[in-house]
């Protein structure tokens, strides 16, 4: 893993309610960003594909390891590496504290078993 966030960081993305993430290509472009929600557990950020493994934003992130972040008044390069080896059970009841006021429907695309394989673990970079 690479270097701990900033703490003020961490709290100011942990805070905002969305993050835009954009991986960066081989020829060190971005990706076009996209939105999704994220949590803030432990000294890192935690992010999960809302609709499986094949989401493009998901499978390049994956793939490319790295990029960039912003939320919260944070733009920061970012490492992304597979999260499915934190306690998932932690980070869906983060994810239902945080985002407790949305319809179940929706908080269900990223919490629960099916979405425990998708939890990518943002640092910075």
């Amino acid at each position: 893993m690479s270097a701990p966030w900033d703490p003020d960081d961490l709290a100011a993305i942990a805070a905002a309610d969305e993050l835009r993430i954009a991986s960066r290509r081989s020829d060190g472009t971005l990706s076009p960003p996209i939105t999704i929600w994220s949590v803030a557990l432990h000294g890192v950020v935690l992010v999960r594909s809302a609709y499986g493994a094949d989401n493009g934003w998901y499978r390049r992130a994956l793939r490319r390891g790295r990029g960039r972040i912003s939320a919260g008044g944070v733009d920061h390069d970012a490492v992304f590496q597979p999260g499915d080896h934190f306690d998932q059970e932690l980070v869906d009841a983060e994810y239902r504290r945080k985002y407790a006021r949305f319809p179940d429907a929706v908080l269900r695309t990223v919490v629960g078993e099916r979405a425990h394989e998708l939890s990518l673990i943002v640092t910075p970079g």
